[in-house]
């Protein structure tokens, strides 16, 4: 008997990353996977998002684990999109339990643009409220949102990081505040949301040349192997970056009975980047 026996789950940016980590990790579970991602780039971001194959690859995964997948390709910027891909999915399994709203980019270094920061903007705040808003009609009393902020939430603005990397540090600080705000309203209805704050994760969003340069601006094109020398300076931990795997498991406990009188909670994996950085305030 898994944790989420007949149980849906819908997590968008699953194509690949901590959103692929998520659906598999909740499919070992038992719940049958709603997975949602772009699958193509987007103007103003600086690296290659997903593809069609990497979405399949979920899919076979989260099937491997005895459950079903519905996949659909869709942009969560885009309202209108995330409504009809979370009405097939609950259309597909008759139900709909956990919300995982985790998609996101980062443009970062050069190639940025005003662009990066509307892109951003609609994928990371904009895609979250999308993501949340489409499927509140579907929920019931249990169910359990989990929305994915960022350590740079926790850190404050990034504004000299150009126009993405400012963006991406706005849109977080949004996210853990609708996280907060939300979370007593959908207490009426026995609804829990929560928001996972991780630092460096073992992804695309942080190997590429882009964030490279941002931890190595000493060089004009920084290799992941010298990147990586500087990624511990962002955690109290000496690690470079944890996995998605890591996030994962939080995500399972979230959506669980086991954190069934949690909710507006901002549950950091950051390898003590947060308590490094930010005095106690009593």
């Amino acid at each position: 008997m898994g944790t989420f026996d007949n149980k849906v789950a819908i997590v968008s940016g699953a194509a690949r990353g901590q959103g692929r980590s998520h659906a598999v990790a909740l499919a070992a579970e038992g719940a049958n996977i709603i997975a949602l991602d772009i699958c193509a780039d987007l103007d103003g971001n600086t690296y290659l998002l997903s593809r069609p194959e990497d979405l399949e690859e979920t899919a076979r995964l989260v099937e491997k684990e005895g459950v079903r997948a519905h996949t659909v390709i869709a942009d969560v910027g885009e309202r209108s999109e995330v409504r009809r891909a979370i009405a097939e999915g609950v259309a597909q399994f008759g139900r709909l339990d956990i919300v995982v709203a985790n998609a996101g980019i980062c443009p970062m270094g050069d190639g940025q643009s005003l662009q990066s920061w509307s892109d951003t903007v609609d994928t990371d705040l904009a895609g979250v409220f999308n993501v949340v808003q489409a499927s509140l009609p579907h929920l019931g009393d249990g169910a359990s949102i989990i929305a994915t902020g960022s350590l740079a939430a926790q850190l404050g603005s990034a504004t000299n990081q150009g126009p993405g990397g400012s963006a991406y540090s706005l849109a977080k600080q949004l996210v853990a505040r609708y996280v907060n705000d939300l979370a007593v309203q959908l207490a009426k209805k026995n609804i829990r949301i929560n928001a996972v704050h991780p630092t460096n994760v073992n992804t695309d969003m942080l190997h590429n040349e882009g964030m490279y340069r941002v931890f190595r601006p000493d060089l004009e094109h920084p290799t992941r192997e010298e990147a990586e020398v500087a990624f511990p300076a962002m955690q109290a931990m000496r690690v470079p970056y944890i996995e998605p795997k890591d996030v994962s498991e939080a995500v399972v406990f979230l959506a669980s009975d086991s954190a069934r009188y949690i909710t507006g909670s901002q549950l950091r994996i950051d390898a003590g980047g947060y308590v490094k950085s930010v005095p106690w305030k009593g």
